[in-house]
């Protein structure tokens, strides 16, 4: 019997810790306007054990005593502590939005985070849901909407530029913003934006490869960070962080139209996880958009470029029929595919292993000039049907884009020091086919299609950083290893032989290449928090690449906490931009319109013993200085502001010539002549460090939250943008080209630095939160833009700034389920109508109505956009 006791108490005791764990605590997690937030999560803070709550917002988690302190978070949200003392109590959490400058950002900072209020320089924080407020299908124009330094707009009949469209921050073109994916550096694209839009003859990153579906939230530094991340980085640095969230699914389904009922859009995204080992975690995105074109082509009813009138005798019955000269412009046909994973596995307390990696495919349609009948023949009948009335033809030109990001890394400590360990790879491909169009040598036997070659980048990254806090003291090194590689493809045979294909000759055997340079870097950071208010730091960066030589970079900043609402800060930089491999050695042969004709054009590349014979000096690094000085405000815990402003300098900037052609003197051949004639082309341009700009503004931030009107809670936002850019001395003409009268980067070509894009941007929003719906107003304004004549300042033309208004709803159908309609440019806004003032060229024959080598906003007109979002 003693035996039998003897087990009853061991059996009791063994016991007693699973009665210990059955407390337990219940509660409701709910927004700022008591609905539930299905699918958040609640964590234990002393155990950092958590669980998930239901579709109502509801959870119950497992403790083992009283009192617990439970901590409720959300995406987007700010998290909630609540110390519970006994079982007995169900509690309720409300979350408020994560709009303060309070948040803890990552970007800019290598060794200690800060907060945006605590961060020595200026950065913006955009979660999913505020990119997705803005009504936008892609996310660089998201980011145009809700950044005002950030700008990307749609070109048309711009080849492959059409697919990509420029994106740049503080006006200074898309090669000197650093894009980086969970802090690592993100892949150029593989296209040189050569024609006649904004950020002409720049490289930049193909920001539509990442969906926004993917993305928890964005960080964009809007400082010089060459001497944190390397080259790149003189206007600032955008930094996309990946989801991480295993507990729920999400579908959502978007569908939009314009006005006008073309640009058909449909877009469907995934968004799921799963956790490894109730530690790590997978987050995977599936995204797929159909986009239709637009077109907005003018209807002048007759065609200046070629002087046929409306009455002509011969051709005004096409006139008639087609007052738009056949023409299609507006953005493109696009289906893009993608697929996004982000994942996560602790090893142990200290160590985690990372991965993380996209893939995006995209096919595209843009459109070349149309060739009317009275412009090009088709004697052999290739592009109509024998017996049918020729009415011309408009090449298209089709691209193939294949972009891919992969990351591996480890996070550990080693001998104290916080250590990340990272290999990077990715490409972007882009492959070019040229339709509805012919090969005139070729004669009866010419294809219409042709494959006219392509390009790819790729780089491969090793990463090694470590960082420190002693005491007050942060100190951060590291090291970074790049290879890139550039390849040129030639185009089939049938699409360069004579002339080439009409509108895109291929690209030659001569043009192709295989080029790769080498890069080491190294870095250090070093961070003082004087006292709680006072923190002083810097960075200093060491590059080498295999193909230009070295560059040192250098940074200090500072920032003082007046009180525990207002805070100033300040920071001085050099950095630095690697010329482009494609800048080196991109050349080419393209169809163009000069003067009242379309002839080929030519670009030698930087190496071609032909530029090098006319005095170009082989590309270098650009150089810059960044001043930036700021304060930020807070009031209460509901208002912020910040105001900064920044003055940028930028040396020897890489630019792409206007296009040098004969002379008017007939008596006599000079160098360029020979040239041209020798390659059977009506004109060449060519890279060359020849720029020297500066680049003053200001940044204003203001963000009103929670302010309850009624039985909801608005919420206000005004940002603006003002900046001035300015050209410094004179153009670094070769001595060669200037002796014989050439202006290598005349009015025109300037005012793409200058005037292309707004200088001005205003946004003004306003979110009105009423029990299941959301209200959303979006007031945008793109200041005005400026065209330059190449030589004639009388017939120059200022685009006046405007408002485009933004509408929308969004409603909580069930806890799980959501809609939401937009109406984007709400008041069909366009921009001002081209005046040629006699100019013919300028808006090519009427066939252009809206400025097209100068941007604000595009010109779509209004959008209307429905969704449908489902989490289970």
């Amino acid at each position: 019997m003693k035996q039998i006791n003897h087990l009853y108490y061991a059996v009791l005791l063994l016991l007693m810790p699973f009665c210990m764990n059955a407390q337990s605590v219940k509660g409701t997690i709910l927004d700022g306007n008591g609905q539930p937030m299905a699918y958040s999560n609640i964590v234990n803070k002393a155990t950092a054990i958590g669980v998930t709550a239901d579709a109502n917002g509801k959870f119950e988690i497992k403790v083992k005593g009283f009192p617990v302190t439970l901590i409720a978070k959300y995406v987007g949200y700010q998290n909630k502590t609540i110390e519970v003392a006994s079982e007995s109590e169900d509690v309720i959490f409300q979350l408020d939005p994560n709009n303060s400058l309070d948040e803890v950002v990552v970007t800019g900072n290598r060794a200690k985070t800060r907060t945006v209020l605590s961060s020595a320089v200026p950065i913006d924080k955009l979660y999913a849901e505020d990119l997705k407020s803005s009504g936008q299908v892609t996310f660089d124009k998201m980011l145009a909407y809700k950044i005002p330094s950030f700008n990307s707009s749609t070109q048309a009949v711009s080849d492959a530029t059409a697919h990509f469209d420029p994106a740049d921050l503080r006006g200074l073109g898309p090669s000197r913003t650093l894009v980086l994916v969970n802090g690592k550096r993100k892949n150029q694209s593989a296209l040189v934006y050569i024609n006649d839009t904004p950020g002409k003859g720049e490289v930049g990153t193909d920001m539509k490869s990442i969906p926004f579906s993917a993305i928890e939230r964005v960080e964009v530094l809007r400082d010089g960070a060459s001497s944190q991340y390397g080259s790149d980085a003189i206007a600032g640095v955008v930094n996309i962080i990946l989801k991480k969230q295993t507990n729920f699914t999400e579908v959502s389904l978007t569908s939009g139209v314009t006005s006008q009922g073309d640009g058909f859009n449909f877009g469907a995204d995934l968004n799921s996880g799963f956790k490894i080992a109730q530690k790590g975690f997978v987050n995977f995105n599936l995204s797929y958009l159909d986009q239709n074109k637009t077109n907005r082509a003018g209807k002048p009813g007759r065609d200046g470029l070629f002087g046929v009138e409306a009455n002509d005798p011969q051709w005004g019955d096409y006139l008639k029929n087609n007052p738009d000269l056949g023409m299609n412009i507006g953005q493109p046909d696009t289906k893009m595919g993608a697929l996004v994973v982000n994942a996560e596995y602790p090893l142990s307390d200290n160590t985690t292993i990372y991965a993380f990696g996209d893939i995006n495919i995209r096919k595209g349609t843009s459109f070349a000039l149309n060739r009317t009948p009275y412009w090009a023949s088709d004697p052999f009948n290739l592009l109509h049907d024998a017996g049918t009335t020729y009415t011309g033809y408009q090449p298209t030109f089709n691209t193939d884009i294949f972009d891919n990001l992969g990351s591996v890394g480890l996070r550990t400590s080693i001998l104290g020091f916080s250590s990340d360990f990272s290999l990077t790879t990715g490409s972007n491909k882009v492959d070019y086919t040229v339709g509805s169009t012919w090969n005139p040598i070729l004669g009866a036997d010419s294809p219409t299609e042709f494959n006219v070659g392509g390009y790819t980048f790729s780089q491969f990254v090793g990463n090694a950083d470590f960082s420190r806090t002693f005491d007050k003291v942060t100190f951060g090194f590291g090291t970074e290893l790049r290879k890139e590689t550039y390849e040129g493809r030639a185009g089939q045979e049938e699409s360069y032989v004579g002339e080439g294909s009409i509108s895109f000759p291929g690209l030659r055997p001569s043009n192709a290449f295989v080029e790769s340079r080498n890069n080491v870097g190294v870095y250090s950071t070093l961070d003082y928090d004087v006292t709680d208010a006072f923190l002083i730091g810097g960075s200093l960066r060491y590059e080498n690449y295999s193909d230009f030589g070295n560059n040192f970079s250098w940074k200090v900043n500072s920032r003082y906490k007046l009180n525990n609402d207002i805070t100033v800060r300040a920071s001085f930089s050099t950095g630095f931009r690697a010329p482009a491999l494609h800048q080196i050695y991109l050349s080419n042969i393209q169809t163009i319109v000069t003067g009242d004709t379309v002839a080929n054009e030519v670009t030698f590349n930087n190496q071609d013993p032909i530029i090098v014979g006319l005095g170009v000096p082989k590309l270098h690094a650009e150089k810059s200085q960044n001043i930036s000085t700021g304060i930020t405000f807070r009031a209460g815990s509901n208002f912020t502001a910040s105001l900064d402003f920044y003055h940028i300098k930028v040396n020897d900037r890489v630019l792409f010539t206007g296009k040098i052609e004969k002379d008017d003197d007939d008596t006599t051949t000079n160098p360029i002549e020979e040239i041209l004639d020798a390659n059977n082309v009506k004109s060449m341009k060519f890279f060359i460090n020849a720029v020297n700009t500066t680049t003053k503004g200001v940044d204003i931030v203001l963000n009103y939250k929670n302010l309850q009107i009624g039985d909801g809670k608005l919420g206000l936002s005004l940002a603006s943008n003002i900046a001035n850019i300015k050209i410094n001395g004179q153009i670094a003409t070769p001595a060669i080209l200037k002796d014989n009268g050439y202006d290598i980067f005349d009015r025109k070509e300037q005012s793409r630095i200058l005037s292309a894009r707004p200088n001005t941007k205003v946004l003004l929003g306003a979110n009105y939160d009423f029990k299941k719906a959301t209200f959303i107003l979006n007031n945008t304004y793109f200041g005005e833009v400026t065209w330059q004549h190449a030589k004639d300042p009388a017939k120059d033309q200022t685009f006046s700034g405007k408002v485009l208004t933004d509408f929308g709803v969004a409603y909580k159908i069930t806890n799980t389920i959501s809609a939401n309609v937009m109406v984007n440019n709400l008041f069909n806004v366009y921009p001002d109508v081209i005046d040629t003032k006699g100019d013919v060229v300028t808006d090519l024959g009427g066939r252009f109505k809206y400025p097209w080598e100068v941007n604000q906003f595009g010109f779509n007109g209004t959008t209307f956009t429905a969704g449908l979002n489902f989490k289970f």
